[in-house]
């Protein structure tokens, strides 16, 4: 696997997480509950845990809500869970902060919108009361600038000085430039207010992927703070995890970024879980973090008459989600083996060589038998009604014996 090497910045210890360019490149998602519905708001917090959430963010848009924070965390640790809870802050942060001096204490990190901390003086005062309580209660906190929300006297002053150049940029560029401004000026006021250089995290959300991708360029080359990527508003389904896929891939790829979210709009049915479950493939797939065994499988074609190879693909992987956590406990690295499930000779055993283990079901016109690889060579092959259960079965046992000694 290439290595990639990851942009230097500072180390920042987020409730017992450590996230930065000596760690590994941390998960994290936000509830959409009322948080003042303490039950709602547990419960999720526990389904976006138990995904693989190593943070998870909360709306804190109220006293309501700011006293139900020091519930909520309490719920949390009497249930055995740990994770680190941020606050997420916007309007009225200085007041909700020093309203609730527990669920302040309680909160791991702030995360602080310097568009929507107030305007004229007040912005700046605002601003820095936040920040004191963060120094005060000795937390990191998130300067997230966001272009929906970006501070608009600052890109007023900024369009006005570009009207005046003689080769004016466009409205792009400006909003690039004053989204960039507005983090590097609200990371110099709270480091000159005292908070230190390792308790912060930036981010720069755009909802376009090349804006995105241009704006944390900048910023990683111009700064070396600790970086929270992410796409806002990407929209739901296969369009959200599309878009902020490459977004994050791009910036991944290029060492920029040390915490991760894709955000997606929700849809009927479909668990808040699932903006997890995205980000740890996509980690998995680039090879930044492994989770649990990744399964090579056949898109299909004219080649292949029987669908067994797709149910069987299905049953694979519904078993490795079954057995994970329990794989994981007793056979570590586990999460690094490679399975193929294929549908024909053509790409069959060359793929299932490949992996670890592996195997070929036959095609058109090819002998209803279906050779198993391990280890790069044939170990046996299956035939008859009862594939499944002996492949399975055969991915059991050498799960076991190569990882008995470990």
């Amino acid at each position: 696997m290439h290595e990639i090497k990851r942009r230097k910045c500072e180390t920042v210890n987020i409730g017992g997480v450590k996230m930065g360019s000596e760690h590994a490149i941390i998960i994290q998602s936000m509830t959409n509950t009322p948080t003042a519905n303490v039950e709602a708001t547990v419960k999720q917090i526990k389904e976006l845990a138990d995904a693989g959430s190593e943070l998870v963010r909360i709306t804190v848009n109220d006293m309501t809500a700011m006293n139900a924070v020091p519930l909520i965390i309490k719920q949390l640790r009497t249930d055995g869970y740990n994770t680190p809870i941020i606050g997420d802050f916007h309007y009225n942060g200085h007041i909700l902060l020093a309203g609730n001096s527990e669920g302040a204490q309680l909160l791991a990190k702030y995360r602080i919108n310097p568009g929507n901390v107030g305007k004229g003086d007040k912005h700046d005062s605002n601003f820095a009361t936040m920040i004191q309580a963060a120094i005060d209660n000795d937390k990191p906190v998130r300067i997230g600038v966001n272009w929906g929300s970006l501070d608009q006297e600052l890109f007023d002053e900024l369009m006005e000085e570009n009207a005046k150049l003689a080769e004016p940029k466009d409205f792009r560029d400006v909003i690039i430039d004053a989204m960039v401004m507005s983090a590097k000026t609200s990371t110099e006021a709270a480091i000159k207010q005292g908070l230190a250089k390792n308790k912060i995290v930036v981010s720069v959300k755009m909802s376009e992927v090349q804006d995105m991708i241009e704006v944390y360029q900048r910023l990683a080359k111009e700064t070396d703070y600790t970086l929270h990527l992410g796409l806002t508003e990407a929209g739901g389904g296969v369009k959200g995890i599309a878009a902020s896929s490459a977004a994050l891939a791009i910036l991944l790829q290029q060492g920029i970024g040390d915490t991760i979210r894709i955000s997606l709009t929700p849809e009927p049915g479909i668990a808040r879980s699932r903006e997890v479950e995205n980000c740890k493939h996509l980690l998995q797939s680039m090879g930044f973090r492994f989770f649990r065994p990744s399964v090579t499988s056949c898109p299909g074609c004219g080649r292949t008459d029987s669908d067994y190879f797709i149910h069987l693909a299905k049953d694979v992987n519904e078993h490795i989600e079954a057995k994970i956590n329990e794989w994981k406990g007793i056979y570590p690295g586990v999460e690094k083996l490679q399975v193929a499930v294929m549908g024909c000779v053509v790409n069959g055993p060359g793929e299932s060589k490949y992996a670890d283990i592996g195997i070929s079901l036959p095609g058109i016109r090819e002998t209803p038998t279906a050779p198993v690889y391990i280890d790069g060579k044939q170990h046996c092959t299956l035939k008859g009604d009862k594939i499944t259960e002996e492949f399975i079965d055969l991915f059991e046992n050498y799960i076991k014996n190569r990882f008995a000694s470990t």
